[in-house]
């Protein structure tokens, strides 16, 4: 049987005329309060619900009720939107 033959795959040229935006050479790190608050907001979220939780809603504020549970999961949902912004 025949031996089949090599073939040379071409090299990659990438096109001359395009050329990287502006926007994409603009885009700054992130200044330093970014991932500090987000991590605030983490935290914070955190520990309302654990104190919601272990006074058996007596606390942080007794008259929201449930709602307390709301803004727990809203820190955290806050901290994530900030992190997606995190260069």
């Amino acid at each position: 049987m025949p031996k089949s033959q090599v073939r040379k795959k071409k090299v990659y040229t990438p096109p001359t005329d395009v050329r990287p935006t502006a926007a994409q050479a603009a885009k700054k790190p992130s200044p330093i309060w970014l991932p500090i608050t987000a991590v605030g907001l983490i935290f914070a979220g955190i520990a309302w619900l654990v104190v919601y939780y272990l006074s058996e809603t007596a606390y942080p504020v007794e008259s929201w009720g449930y709602w307390n549970l709301a803004v727990g999961f809203g820190s955290m949902v806050a901290s994530l939107i900030l992190l997606s912004r995190w260069r």
